[in-house]
């Protein structure tokens, strides 16, 4: 059974994208079709704000993005060595939370200390950190629209036919991708099961009036890959 999984793939140690992996386990055949091209703001403004650890609470990592984000800083303004030499060590005295064990992996290897890993999703981590500690600020980054959406979708569709399941993973996603999608499945559409990685894309899908057949427990593939497998079950659902 062939399933859509709106993303980039990325590949794991093994070499392959871990969300086909799992899904393949099930003996559904996934697809990944990137929805988004991400462009980096405020970098200059992001390194300074790296350089000033006494100035924060502490840092959000709220996708393997913002950790990408974070390397280019140091390597295009030549902090590495001052980060090994101090700024690493000053922000580990700090709470540094993270989106999910993706994150939390990719954050260790920059030599920070995570948690709140296990919070499941940016809601749940978000009532974490306000238990923890008052916010001051954030940095924001914003992603733009992937100008070959509207190309790939087309191409998936006249060569694997309507999938039985597509997947969202952000309300932006959803947002570039639903009227191409509306129009390709046409009047196939009610036979798609719609998933969501987490519940605020879960509640963007059921504000676009799509039924929302799985709202993985977990951003991790292993969670998806389930809820997908149950929800295609005949009468399932998760």
């Amino acid at each position: 059974m062939k399933v859509l999984l709106l993303k980039d793939a990325k590949e794991d140690d093994c070499g392959q994208d871990p969300y086909i992996r799992e899904l393949g386990l099930y003996g559904l055949e996934a697809t990944l079709i990137p929805v988004l091209s991400f462009e980096f703001l405020s970098l200059p403004s992001f390194s300074e704000k790296l350089s000033h650890p006494e100035d924060y609470g502490g840092l959000i990592f709220t996708s393997p993005r913002a950790v990408e984000a974070a390397q280019l800083c140091l390597e295009k303004n030549n902090k590495t060595e001052v980060w090994e030499r101090s700024l690493k060590e000053k922000w580990n005295a700090k709470s540094v939370y993270v989106v999910g064990n993706a994150t939390a992996s990719l954050v260790s290897k920059i030599g920070l200390d995570t948690e709140g890993e296990t919070c499941g999703n940016a809601e749940k981590l978000a009532e974490y950190i306000c238990s923890r500690i008052a916010m001051e600020s954030v940095t924001v980054y914003q992603t733009i629209p992937h100008p070959g959406i509207q190309g790939n979708l087309n191409s998936y569709y006249s060569q694997q036919g309507v999938p039985a399941s597509i997947t969202f993973f952000s309300p932006s996603g959803l947002t570039y991708s639903l009227k191409h999608i509306q129009e390709l499945s046409g009047d196939n559409i009610d036979q798609i099961k719609f998933a969501a990685i987490g519940p605020t894309t879960a509640r963007a899908l059921a504000a676009q009036g799509l039924p929302v057949s799985c709202t993985a427990e977990s951003p991790t593939p292993q969670a998806l890959a389930t809820g997908i497998r149950k929800a295609l079950q005949p009468h399932g659902c998760c």
